[in-house]
């Protein structure tokens, strides 16, 4: 009688139930990452379509106030064409319990760039329309993350740092930075900005925690001015959200296929 299954897994498992959850024809709620890689999630895709079952990623940053609110003056052409992006997440000192699934690849996947890059990657891409990427290139960095992992005699063998460049088909590109550990100032630095042609946008946390701030910058004259959009007063979770496409069979905001995008990218 169960009618959607929600996965809060360690990433090596995604696959496996998630396909084992669609045949039993239940739908799907993920977390992301959506699998440990693209070949995984396109397996998962390729059932839920098989079986017309509704798979959706937990892309959550999605489902903010500030987010919203610059994702509805971008759809109302305020921004005009997006031609670049700058998205980041950094910590000074934050690797999820050193030496547990997440610091091992062969349980995660990857370190920052697959558990924190990935929320401000799947951001950008949401408020730029989801463009469809041409070429990627990177790299990534364990030097600090492993210095620590060997002096608390715990396994380490993923990435704490990653930087991505991104082109994408309509001209625009994007830089994506990522780290658990970097010698910096602050605890949490994130930070989602958009260049338009008409105007720009960011989203950032402003206290080294999980406030944030949403601001939109508008040419004056010479100048730029900044504006505080006015933030919706109520935001559906993406819990709510995934009910609700199921009760409505509507296609859910943050799609199968849009997670696996995202894992070719992070590929």
């Amino acid at each position: 009688e169960i009618d959607a299954v929600a996965i809060a897994l360690p990433n090596a498992l995604h696959e496996p139930v998630a396909i084992r959850a669609l045949e039993a024809g239940k739908h799907v709620l993920c977390e992301k990452p959506l699998a440990m890689n693209a070949a995984q999630g396109e397996r998962m895709v390729a059932t839920a379509r098989r079986l017309n079952r509704k798979l959706m990623v937990h892309f959550n940053y999605r489902f903010q106030a500030p987010s919203q609110c610059i994702k509805e003056a971008i759809d109302a052409g305020v921004l005009g064409h997006i031609y670049f992006a700058r998205t980041v997440w950094h910590r000074k000192r934050g690797i999820p319990n050193l030496g547990s699934w997440f610091t091992q690849k062969s349980m995660a996947g990857g370190g920052a760039l697959i558990d924190l890059g990935i929320h401000r990657l799947d951001l950008a891409l949401w408020l730029m329309g989801y463009p469809r990427p041409v070429s990627v290139s990177g790299t990534t960095y364990n030097q600090l993350g492993r210095n620590l992992a060997e002096a608390a005699g715990k396994v380490f063998d993923v990435d704490d740092l990653a930087a991505a460049f991104i082109r994408f088909e309509n001209g625009a590109s994007l830089v994506l930075e990522a780290s658990w550990a970097s010698n910096t100032d602050k605890r949490e630095d994130q930070s989602t900005q958009l260049f338009g042609l008409n105007a720009g946008a960011v989203i950032r946390n402003w206290d080294e925690g999980y406030q944030y701030e949403a601001r939109i910058f508008r040419p004056e004259g010479d100048d730029v001015i900044s504006e505080y959009p006015r933030w919706p007063d109520w935001v559906e979770t993406p819990q709510q959200h995934f009910c609700r496409a199921i009760l409505n069979n509507t296609e859910p905001m943050a799609t199968g296929e849009q997670g696996l995008l995202v894992m070719r990218l992070l590929d």
